[in-house]
């Protein structure tokens, strides 16, 4: 079979690459041109083929990893923040020395165990929140995220507040990747060019505050009683006993970081963000909260994440030319070509879900979402290693929200999404507005390990509560 390329836009390709700082509208507008498949010719940067069938999808995820290269294809972008050893831009062997090594803190006993923690964090943020004033919950959620970080990954707590807001300050800008940043990891010529030379005496900042704490926790008395994961990996051995470098534990912690703190924050703040907009379905999730229905509280996260996603697409490099689809649509795309699961496009299909564009928890309680077309975290083996721990950490921090304060609902019009590196982030910030403080004790099984590590593995119940919100969501939700 001859290799060949999907239809796509005619444009020159430093336009079609500059239309990418405006999606989704540009996705949109291609998929509507030229259908389940096109081609972005974004000239030095790349061919792109964005891909929105599930059997094509189907074919990226369980394909050949050496075929279809994530890490490859995330370094250019990505590589100067997280390091060499990355999770995130490795492959083959290297990758899966790195994922093993991930492994273990992000299991379900893991995760469960981190709960009191989550919910500690957020509590102490949400008592900080204004009451009858409007303001962005985004910052807020991000302060969550990053806290959560610090404590279960680099094992810093506000025991030692010097150290801890150092930490905090300087780590989180290190992360706050913006579109003006990211210039010179396209052209590599501008770091060394004010203001870009900024970013990287930050890098330099941040790097010297982890290799410290790499060298406190390796030297730390208490090692062997720790479970954060930074203890993990200093105490992790190879089969031959060989530990992992300073070099390679830093990657690790800035991917985790990054990972798991600006894509979580992003994530709640667009739940937010549709919940204010839907007065039924926020009712029913703070019933939810009340009655300890995470079930419910997992169907919101799910939805929300379904219908605001918070990176629009995943990205392979084709080492060699590969197939995707079966049959009569049997494509194959050329070696070098980027093939790009479109998770915003296939997660909006009206031919996947019924009314794609209304917000509706329902479609997720008792059922397990289809994992080749529910891809917020992506899929096969490259899947998010941290999809649990988000999706734990934001119901977790749903449900303390909505137990403790009382959000006013609105009528204004939804919140645009803002590319923000490789993140849609909703452009007000999520704007909320507290009515009222209020708090109810969650039930005392509500932090089971049993019903911890059903959750954290992707399994939904159904609770005898669930009808009555599915029944008044159902009747209510509204369009965006």
């Amino acid at each position: 079979m001859k290799s060949t390329l999907p239809p796509g836009p005619k444009s020159p390709p430093l336009l079609q690459a500059a239309s990418l700082g405006r999606l989704p509208k540009f996705l949109e507008s291609c998929h509507r041109r030229y259908g389940d498949r096109f081609t972005v010719r974004m000239g030095r940067f790349g061919t792109f083929v964005y891909l929105v069938d599930p059997d094509d999808i189907r074919s990226v995820f369980h394909g050949d990893d050496a075929a279809l290269h994530a890490g490859e294809a995330n370094a250019p972008f990505l590589g100067r923040v997280l390091g060499p050893s990355s999770v995130l831009v490795t492959d083959d062997e290297v990758h899966l020395r790195q994922r093993r090594r991930l492994s273990g803190p992000f299991h379900g006993g893991s995760i469960a165990g981190l709960v009191p923690l989550m919910t500690q964090v957020a509590t102490e943020d949400i008592e900080t929140w204004p009451v009858g004033r409007s303001f962005p919950l985004l910052p807020h959620m991000r302060g969550i995220t990053i806290d959560v970080i610090l404590r279960a990954v680099i094992g810093v707590g506000k025991d030692d507040p010097e150290r801890h807001d150092r930490l905090r300050t300087t780590l989180a800008d290190l992360v706050d990747i913006n579109l003006f940043r990211l210039a010179p990891f396209a052209f590599p010529s501008l770091a060394g060019v004010w203001p870009w030379t900024r970013y990287m005496a930050l890098q330099v900042r941040a790097d010297d505050l982890l290799h410290g704490e790499i060298e406190r926790c390796q030297t730390d008395p208490g090692l062997a009683a720790r479970s954060d994961v930074l203890a993990m990996l200093v105490r992790h051995r190879e089969d031959d006993g060989t530990a992992m470098t300073a070099s390679e534990i830093r990657d690790q912690l800035v991917t985790l970081l990054l990972a798991g703190h600006e894509t979580t924050a992003t994530g709640l703040a667009w739940t937010f963000e549709r919940l204010v907009r839907h007065p039924a379905i926020l009712a029913a999730a703070a019933r939810a909260a009340q009655a300890g229905d995470d079930d419910y509280l997992d169907a919101v996260v799910t939805e929300s994440l379904r219908i605001r996603p918070v990176v629009p697409d995943i990205t392979r490099k084709l080492t060699r030319d590969v197939t995707v689809g079966t049959g009569s649509r049997a494509l194959r795309l050329p070696a070098g070509t980027f093939v790009d699961p479109a998770i915003y496009l296939v997660m909006r299909s009206p031919t996947l879900y019924p009314d794609p564009l209304e917000f509706r928890p329902e479609r997720f309680v008792g059922k397990r979402p289809d994992p080749n077309v529910w891809i917020p975290f992506g899929g096969g083996s490259r899947r998010c290693l941290g999809a649990a721990f988000a999706l734990t950490e934001m119901r977790v921090v749903l449900g303390e929200v909505l137990r403790r304060v009382e959000l006013a609902t609105t009528t204004r019009r939804a919140e645009r999404s803002r590319v923000r590196h490789v993140t849609l982030t909703p452009h007000r910030g999520a704007i909320v507005t507290v009515r009222q403080r209020r708090y109810e004790a969650p039930p005392s099984d509500r932090f089971s390990m049993r019903s911890m590590l059903a959750r954290s593995s992707g399994v939904v119940k159904e609770r005898s509560s669930a009808p009555s919100a599915k029944s008044s969501t159902a009747r209510t939700a509204r369009s965006i």
